[in-house]
């Protein structure tokens, strides 16, 4: 793997920001506005010069109750905005749980899969990462995209997504993946209420001794659409409350579509918890 984008992804000088690059017509937020490759190519071109310091590109639509897409299909629509997105010069995840969509991505110069299922939904998935050396995002969902909001239940919340990375990441350990590959995404609204979700960011600090560093994605989420009785697209004031949140509590890095924006509220939360004004990397 290329030595740059390793410290690209590892640099904990400042909160890394992931952009989201949906390839997808049924997205809760930008469904089909980047679907052909000319326009997930200007898109990547644009969050790149927005300040992202990673490209996340996902072909199926994980919003509540979406349908899962064919193996083809997925390829079809990711592997156009990988080559764009790589080209970029920037680190590049893709968003599936399917091996064979992530080794196909792998090899065109991604160097991070981002699984929603925590490497569950593809018995292959983990010796594909291992394989490339690639990070692994290992993120927690209470059943599938189908299932999800159907009353999910927990003992204590942390605790029970907690103990899950702990049988995760001994998972990825045997299957090859090194500790230092691996990040870890507690699913904020994937099978969660929104009162779930709310207990999840005041409690994120709780996840930092087990020594990983954690994504997370609230980026224009139902649960602050709840909170602020927003539609999608009114709720980018919201969104920078949570980043801000997250941030405070440890958080590596943080999933948006606003890049722009969303690195303005990453670089001052950092400066002020950092007591320094910290540049633009």
């Amino acid at each position: 793997m290329n030595t740059a984008l390793t410290t690209v992804l590892q640099d904990t000088s400042s909160t890394r920001i992931m952009g989201i690059i949906n390839v997808t017509p049924d997205s809760f937020f930008d469904g089909g506005r980047y679907d052909s490759p000319g326009a997930a190519a200007t898109h990547a071109a644009r969050l790149a010069s927005d300040g992202a310091h990673i490209l996340d590109v996902g072909g199926e639509s994980s919003r509540p109750g979406a349908a899962p897409v064919s193996p083809d299909e997925e390829l079809r629509r990711v592997m156009p905005a990988i080559e764009a997105a790589v080209a970029t010069g920037l680190p590049v995840s893709i968003d599936t749980y399917r091996a064979e969509t992530a080794r196909h991505a792998l090899a065109a110069g991604a160097v991070m899969v981002n699984d929603i299922t925590g490497l569950r939904g593809d018995d292959d998935m983990a010796g594909v990462v291992a394989e490339f050396n690639a990070f692994c995002v290992i993120m927690h969902m209470k059943g599938n995209p189908q299932t999800m909001q159907h009353n999910p239940e927990y003992k204590d919340v942390v605790g029970d997504i907690e103990a899950f990375f702990v049988e995760r990441i001994a998972c990825a350990h045997e299957r090859g993946i090194t500790g230092e590959r691996i990040w870890l995404d507690p699913g904020f609204g994937f099978g969660k209420t929104a009162q779930q979700n709310l207990e999840l960011l005041r409690r994120l600090d709780e996840f930092k001794k087990l020594g990983f560093p954690l994504l997370i994605g609230t980026s224009n989420k139902s649960t602050i659409g709840a909170v602020l009785n927003a539609s999608p697209l009114e709720r980018a004031y919201g969104t920078a409350a949570t980043v801000a949140l997250a941030i405070s509590k440890g958080v590596h890095c943080v999933r948006v579509h606003d890049v722009k924006a969303m690195a303005q509220v990453a670089r001052m939360s950092d400066a002020a918890l950092r007591g320094r004004i910290i540049g633009n990397a």
